[in-house]
């Protein structure tokens, strides 16, 4: 058997779309790796974080200035008065699949500083259209929080009706108010004292399952293998 037939430009042609083939195969897997890794990381945060005693607000008060990606889920416990004249809701917050809103008020500690706490999640109203039918009002006067730190969110490029946001951007929602805010993390409220009658739907529990993405993976960079794989068969056959 001769395979010079190889080195015509037809066969070129082949072997330049099968090695094409393979390197975008090996980048989607690459691609599913990255987000295997990343959810490994967020379980190791929850893991190591979620269920901790919380500690202070002074201990805990550089993550709320700058984020720290590894200290997502950290329990921290906080005292001073909401804000409740600066409540928002925010748009397109889904809670165990069901589409809804998350409530953002601004939280004044006894130091002076403000921090905002994510009260927790309401359903999609059926009374006024883009709007929650009720929302709870957080208690009044001193009160004692639980939180659990999350990262500010990127700004999204669409608006939002008054009162609302379009994602958890506190530096946008910064520039709503007349007073400093703490703009690296905010916190998803873990229990309050004293606890009012009523209070938006706790948001669910961080998923812990790895997912998928590692299979995914393995089945792409197979693919990429295949290509050639194909390539050689189709040589032989020629051959």
């Amino acid at each position: 058997m001769t395979y010079r037939f190889l080195l015509t430009w037809r066969w070129l042609g082949i072997f330049a779309m099968a090695a094409l083939f393979a390197a975008i195969c090996v980048g989607l897997g690459n691609w599913q790796l990255e987000r295997r890794n990343q959810a490994v990381a967020e379980i190791r945060r929850v893991q190591q974080n979620y269920d901790k005693s919380p500690v202070s607000f002074g201990e805990a008060r550089q993550l709320f200035e700058t984020a720290d990606a590894d200290a997502k889920w950290t329990t921290v416990s906080v005292s001073g008065r909401y804000l409740p004249e600066d409540q928002r809701i925010v748009r397109n917050r889904p809670n165990n699949s069901a589409p809804g809103y998350e409530v953002l008020v601004p939280f004044r500690l006894a130091s002076g500083e403000t921090i905002v706490i994510d009260r927790g999640w309401l359903p999609i109203g059926n009374v006024r259209p883009g709007y929650p039918d009720a929302v709870p009002e957080p208690p009044r006067g001193n009160v004692s929080a639980v939180v659990r730190i999350k990262p500010s969110e990127p700004a999204l490029d669409r608006g939002a009706p008054e009162g609302q946001l379009a994602s958890i951007d506190l530096t946008g929602y910064a520039r709503q108010l007349g007073y400093p805010l703490m703009t690296g993390s905010y916190g998803v409220m873990a229990s309050e004292s004293p606890r009012p009658a009523e209070i938006p739907q706790p948001l669910s529990l961080p998923s812990v399952q790895e997912g998928s993405n590692l299979s995914y993976a393995m089945q792409w960079i197979t693919f990429g293998v295949l290509a050639f794989v194909g390539f050689g068969y189709v040589a032989r056959q020629q051959a």
